[in-house]
């Protein structure tokens, strides 16, 4: 017979952020335990609140799946003596199993015989099983625990009640003091409790006590709403996944409301207008269907529409009064200049460790003027990135940036444009935070992208020298996403950015410019290329490159990040050539033998009048048509390398590279060791697995 059992955790509120990703869990530890538990069943249905997280099993089994094997032992002249005895290890085996000497029986298994024994075990009830699901619960894990009472368990919010109903009978356990029962809760305010009759019954009953248990039904039903207000008053409204998800979680019983605020707002940007909005209030705002913002929202209660009216007016109160502090702030930050901000970064703290931001900013515009010259910018590009670095954190000041500090940037941009700045450099102020997230948009104009890069490259490089590295999940400074920040807009501009040469630029720059800070960068440039290094193996692990290939990529000499990238690509591009397996294997007998070269090597210059076979005239030759076409780019010299392999091939057959002359055996590992350097522009290749 199939059952259906209900399970629900009843809580005190949860952040709204916490509880799609708690059903999601309790969902997937659930199915977990029943399938160590051989249960088997038809489905799982999730619902959640921000008061309940609850499950549905329909189609659950009677018991366990019954558990019939035979299971080996040792082998037989083990399990016995001379006498035929049994011997230790047959006797602790088959207690092992719960079973006797007695029930062993020998089996033949590639012709040796073996101590086997035919072992049964009843799967239990069901009831028993499910009582297990405590254990499930309280393993639960959450971004922030808590206590309460006089216990020690932690969990999101206080347990309130709990509910464990298999058909109509109550499965009995307890956590702390709260014992399972049949009773659930309906809403907070405008429901009762419900004793549940069977498991079946619990979407319908809240229904009825105004709780919309289903989550994706909650969700559709609020979109449906304000779909309807949207076209009732001809507007477009951007329904945000993100801002859907966290008001469906704010609520058990949607109703959605529309509400205004004086037009005079409309005065401050949209931005700042949005932000108060969606942001603080959770909110959607509304456009006009030519795209301009209206003195107008839509938000959602929790409840019924009874006295909506006083509602509707309480928001909008509140709505005002943000918006008014906006304008406030707006007017008086107007009232001073870009130079009065930045005067005042002087005594604003970067960290306490490293220098003030006035003092950042001037590191910031040496490393710029480096990228500028590196990438071989524009006249007018250069001179927007560095107006840029001169200015760009002079919102952090002002009033508006202080009451909202998600509009860092944003401001520095609008104030930029409303004191005169080439637009150019107001871009850049606001592009230089992207990407704030790991896949966030990039910057889209190269003055935007060279800032971003110059105040990341600064944040890694005296965040490592000040000794806060990350490590572990610890990461305080965002130093991981400034790196793949790093890793994405180098990759995204095609900009070649060898990591350690431009670190010692930047230090030489700063030096030059007398703002270097009073840290020893230089010592932390190898473990910043690791730390970057470690990005870019993220990132190709997210885009699934063979591990071997990623293991070689980044093994390689080259630190320079969009060439990492493209060396992944040409060795995935290749990996199917009939001819890989040969490439590789020559160039990591290369390889392997240039390691066994003296430390002094590279002084070594080779002389053709010690060749001893015609071989080794041949492959000099090639070197030097793969070093002639390695500035041509990585597929250039991957081509010119894989052309060469059958000379390296007659070279190991006619030539001895370890001769016992000494002058004959450096001219060879001189040789090698060249083109080993070669080779190693595309990655450690003695790490690729090719069969």
């Amino acid at each position: 017979m199939a059952h259906t059992f209900l399970l629900e955790i009843g809580l005190e509120e949860m952040p709204a952020h916490v509880v799609t990703p708690a059903i999601r869990q309790l969902q997937k530890r659930v199915a977990d335990y029943l399938k160590e538990q051989r249960v088997s069943y038809d489905a799982i249905q999730p619902f959640s609140t921000p008061r309940r997280l609850a499950i549905e099993i329909t189609g659950l089994a009677d018991k366990q799946a019954d558990i019939s094997e035979s299971v080996k032992g040792p082998a037989k002249k083990i399990a016995q003596d001379a006498d035929g005895n049994w011997t230790k290890p047959a006797i602790g085996f088959t207690r092992g199993q719960g079973l006797t000497p007695d029930d062993i029986v020998f089996k033949e298994f590639k012709g040796t015989e073996y101590v086997y024994v035919d072992k049964f075990i009843a799967g239990e009830p069901v009831e028993t099983v499910l009582a297990g699901l405590k254990d499930v619960i309280t393993a639960m894990t959450f971004p922030t625990m808590m206590k309460w009472g006089a216990h020690h368990f932690e969990y999101i919010r206080p347990i309130r009640w709990l509910v464990a109903l298999l058909d109509d009978t109550v499965i009995p356990f307890s956590i702390l003091n709260v014992t399972t029962d049949r009773v659930t809760r309906g809403h907070r305010f405008l429901g009762k409790e419900i004793p549940l009759k069977t498991a079946a019954d619990y979407e319908a009953a809240l229904t009825s006590e105004y709780v919309i248990a289903d989550a994706d039904k909650r969700k559709a039903l609020i979109k449906k709403q304000i779909e309807k207000i949207a076209s009732d008053h001809d507007w477009i409204v951007d329904i945000d996944a993100g801002l859907l998800e966290e008001v469906n979680n704010l609520v058990e019983w949607p109703t959605a409301f529309e509400g205004n605020f004086d037009q005079k707002y409309l005065t401050i940007p949209d931005e700042v207008l949005i932000t108060s909005m969606r942001d603080h209030q959770r909110f959607f705002y509304a456009r006009s269907q030519s795209g301009q913002l209206l003195p107008n929202f839509i938000s959602v209660r929790n409840g019924t529409d009874h006295d909506l009216q006083n509602v509707v007016a309480g928001n909008e109160k509140v709505l005002t009064a943000r918006l008014e502090d906006a304008m406030f702030f707006y007017k008086e930050d107007q009232k001073k200049s870009i130079a009065d901000f930045v005067d005042r970064l002087k005594s604003v703290s970067f960290h306490d460790k490293i220098s003030t931001m006035a003092e950042k900013m001037a590191r910031v515009e040496a490393i710029v003027k480096v990228l500028a010259h590196r990438l071989a910018l524009s006249d007018a590009q250069t001179q927007a990135a560095v107006r840029a670095s001169q200015i760009y954190k002079f919102d952090l000041v002002t009033g508006m940036v202080g009451e909202f500090a998600e509009l860092q940037g944003v401001m520095g941009e609008k104030y930029a444009l409303l004191q005169g700045e080439d637009p150019a450099v107001a871009q850049a102020i606001r592009e230089h935070y992207e990407p704030i997230s790991a896949d966030g948009a990039l910057p889209a104009s190269v003055p935007g992208a060279v800032l971003a890069l110059a105040d990341k490259f600064d944040s890694i490089l005296t965040f490592f020298a000040a000794g806060m590295i990350p490590s572990g999940s610890n990461d305080p400074y965002a130093l991981r996403r400034q790196a793949t920040g790093i890793v994405r807009i180098a990759t995204d501009q095609q900009w070649a950015l060898p990591v350690a040469d431009l670190a010692n630029a930047f230090i030489a720059a700063e030096q030059a410019a007398n703002v270097a800070p009073d840290l020893d960068q230089a010592s932390q440039i190898d473990a910043i290329v690791d730390f970057i290094k470690e990005r870019v193996r993220k990132i190709f692990k997210g885009v699934k490159i063979r591990y071997d290939i990623v293991d070689a990529v980044l093994g390689g000499s080259s630190t320079d990040i969009s060439q990492l990238f493209t060396a992944a690509d040409i060795l995935t591009a290749h990996a199917a050539d009939d001819n890989f397996k040969d490439v590789i294997e020559s160039l990591t007998r290369v390889i392997r033998l240039s390691q066994k070269a003296p430390k002094d090597i590279a002084n070594v210059t080779i002389d053709a009048g010690k060749f001893e076979n015609d071989s080794e005239g041949q492959l000099h030759a090639g070197v030097d048509k793969v070093a002639a076409a390695a500035p041509k780019g990585l597929k250039a010299l991957y081509a010119a390398l894989a052309a060469i392999q059958p000379v390296i091939a007659d070279y190991f057959e006619a030539t001895m590279v370890m001769a016992d002359d000494d002058a004959v055996r450096n001219n060879r590992l001189a040789e090698l060791t060249r083109l080993a350097n070669l080779a190693l522009q595309l990655g450690d290749l003695d790490q690729l697995i090719v069969k």
